[in-house]
């Protein structure tokens, strides 16, 4: 059991923030969508509970898959949280759905909603409440990448990195994103249908709103599936290849894979070498590289294989700082 709380306290932090939170703001727009029968409050609801459960999930994926290699995985489970957030955009997914069809029901039958300053109050708090988990996920996504920036830089920067953030933060980054837009939607829906006479404007938020989510479900479920394949990062590659490059000892990289595994890298090459290089030697350049390429963001694993200079230039040497 202290083994289990151990791995949880691993998790990804920026995810189980964003679940509580979530948590709390789904109550309060439940209950005030009970109170005013409001469809964009709805929309509001499913939107919260959906994230809520799938930022649950992330975080518990996000621990899991940093449980040791055993017998039975001897390959880890760092994937583990690629399978999790697949099956965790079906939650979201459904979510969709069920904005869509209510907010296409409100077209069809509009009718108006009371409890518009209770409405406004309440979306209101709620952005506020999910900007500020926004903006913890683009801190993390900025130190995720070992980005600095201050103010308002940290918004245009976070988006520059989220690509090569961790896939939990990367969900947490782009749900409340969705959340924080579909809020302020929302409330311009219900000040339409209030002030305008507009009743199916909160249907329109509504549909909105869940077209929205429906992205957020593509972009997790196309990244995971790759995460899941195991994905290779060719910008850490070649990285990879410029240092390796720097030792003159090297004269060649045959192979060379930085292949994804969930939120961690794992790195296979070979590297053709002077032939006339002692074993001694050769051990002393492998324990230098392996030393530097753990340095590199989120790589747990290196395998270095060493064969002989055969004069055919595999890899693009272009790719030397020299160069």
């Amino acid at each position: 059991m202290a083994q289990n709380e151990g791995l949880l306290r691993r998790g990804n932090k920026s995810a189980l923030i964003a679940a509580i939170v979530n948590t709390i703001i789904a109550l309060i727009k439940g209950a005030t969508y009970l109170f005013t029968g409001n469809v964009a409050m709805f929309a509001e609801t499913m939107h919260s509970f959906g994230d809520a459960a799938n930022q649950l999930f992330v975080y518990i994926g996000s621990a899991l898959s940093k449980k040791m290699p055993n017998e039975r995985f001897p390959n880890g489970f760092g994937r583990l949280v690629n399978l999790v957030l697949l099956g965790a955009v079906i939650i979201v997914g459904i979510m969709s759905y069920e904005t869509i069809k209510e907010g296409y029901h409100h077209i069809v039958h509009p009718i108006e909603s009371k409890g518009i300053f209770l409405n406004i109050t309440v979306l209101l708090l709620a952005v506020l409440l999910e900007s500020f988990v926004l903006y913890k996920a683009m801190k993390e996504v900025l130190h995720e990448n070992h980005i600095e920036a201050k103010g308002f830089a940290i918004v245009g920067k976070s988006f520059s990195g989220l690509r090569r953030a961790k896939p939990a933060t990367k969900l947490v980054f782009m749900e409340d994103l969705v959340a924080t837009l579909g809020g302020l939607i929302a409330i311009i829906g219900i000040l339409l249908s209030y002030y305008a006479g507009l009743h199916a404007a909160e249907g329109i938020a509504s549909i909105i709103i869940g077209v929205m989510m429906f992205y957020v479900v593509g972009r997790v479920f196309l990244d995971n599936a790759k995460g899941v394949l195991g994905e290779v990062d060719e910008e850490l590659e070649d990285e990879i290849a410029k240092y390796i490059y720097t030792n003159p000892e090297i004269k060649d990289i045959q192979t060379l894979f930085a292949y994804k595994e969930g939120e961690h890298f794992h790195i296979e090459m070979k590297l053709e070498i002077d032939p006339t290089l002692t074993v001694a030697q050769a051990d002393q350049i492998k324990d230098r590289i392996e030393a530097k390429i753990f340095e590199m963001k989120s790589v747990t694993d290196v395998i270095i294989e060493f064969d002989v200079d055969d004069g055919i230039q595999t890899w693009d040497k272009d790719l030397s700082p020299e160069s």
